[in-house]
């Protein structure tokens, strides 16, 4: 495993360890909506809390299958601009939306770096064949991004799967963007 990946794995773990012993005092960390409870870490350290243990799995999982080939191919350095854009843009989105919509709760989860990984992933490696969990058919890369890409958008307008922060995904697939047009402009 990479380096990288590997520290981020640890990191956000022992920290998922320590929420469940000091939650109230982690809360802080949580990306609040602008207003009373908004600090500007919070666009950063939101990342490294989440909602429960399947929530945990599923991001470090996937911050592990991607996070480890991405890495090995751009460089720690590379690498960890790509996940923190994703995450910083996945905070900008979710404040916008929140601001929007008068939401007035606090976001965790590395799903919005999970996403800049996977659209990232999906443009370098388009015809790789990822498996579906259900349903269980191989699809090529691109296809797999995009339609989830669609899904977000999808339950997003039509607030489908309430709590989810599904325009906070589609930021961090545009931080993942941008952070792939500045390494392929200093290429």
């Amino acid at each position: 495993m990479a380096p990288v990946t590997r520290a981020i794995l640890i990191a956000t773990a022992a920290i998922y360890l320590l929420q469940t012993v000091a939650e109230p005092a982690l809360m802080p960390f949580a990306l609040w909506p602008l207003g009373p409870y908004f600090e500007p870490w919070q666009v950063l350290s939101y990342a490294f809390l989440h909602g429960s243990p399947t929530h945990l799995f599923f991001n470090m999982f996937a911050v592990y299958m991607f996070g480890s080939e991405l890495e090995r191919y751009w460089g720690a350095r590379r690498f960890l601009f790509l996940y923190f854009s994703s995450i910083v843009f996945a905070a900008i989105a979710q404040l916008l939306v929140a601001g929007l919509s008068g939401g007035d709760y606090p976001t965790v989860g590395a799903s919005g770096g999970v996403f800049g990984l996977l659209l990232v992933y999906a443009v370098l490696f388009p015809r790789r064949k990822l498996m579906l969990i259900f349903p269980p058919i191989p699809m090529p890369a691109w296809l797999f991004v995009t339609l989830y890409g669609a899904l977000e958008l999808t339950m997003g307008l039509t607030g489908t799967q309430p709590g989810v922060a599904h325009f906070a995904h589609l930021g961090g697939m545009l931080g993942g963007f941008i952070a792939l047009l500045s390494f392929r402009a200093r290429a």
